[in-house]
């Protein structure tokens, strides 16, 4: 699907400004504490002029013929752009956590990792993460490494996603 730079980007988004628009597609997870599932999965990327974009992302688990078998995170939160590539993410999630990254864009990817987390007293333990997004044939390709429940920072999730 084609996609057009909008007209009012902000010159600090343009290292970013091939993630706008709405993404789905599916993926994979895997940790040591759970079992290895497939999701589906939606993300949108919104802009109005300003040096940011709003971020939101829904998921759901998959059978392996790729039919819905639950709701899966919801996430939220801004990616704040910074000259030079430089980029600070805050997140929400329906998980009970928020998180604030930093990290780097340009040459079609952005790569951000975990500067502070903060739970509520029923999430789950979760001390760290870094997250790869990468521009790849036309998709956005994605993956989150974890460090949570007493494990070491390792992979946890990946997906392909097709613009809409």
């Amino acid at each position: 699907m084609p996609f057009e730079l909008p007209d009012n980007l902000h010159p600090d988004c343009a290292p970013i400004a091939w993630m706008l628009g709405t993404w789905r597609g599916n993926g994979h997870g895997d940790y040591p504490t759970i079992e290895k599932f497939e999701f589906g999965q939606e993300l949108i990327f919104t802009h109005d002029g300003r040096p940011f974009f709003h971020y939101m992302a829904r998921a759901w688990v998959v059978d392996g013929e790729g039919n819905k078998v639950r709701d899966a995170a919801i996430e939220t939160g801004f990616v704040r752009c910074k000259p030079e590539g430089k980029v600070e993410v805050v997140m929400a999630h329906n998980t009970g956590f928020t998180e604030i990254w930093y990290g780097t864009a340009g040459e079609a990817r952005m790569e951000i990792v975990t500067d502070a987390i903060a739970r509520t007293e029923t999430a789950k333990e979760y001390t760290g993460g870094k997250r790869l997004y990468g521009y790849v044939e036309g998709d956005l390709l994605y993956a989150f490494d974890m460090a949570a429940m007493g494990q070491a920072l390792q992979p946890h999730i990946w997906a392909r996603l097709q613009r809409q």
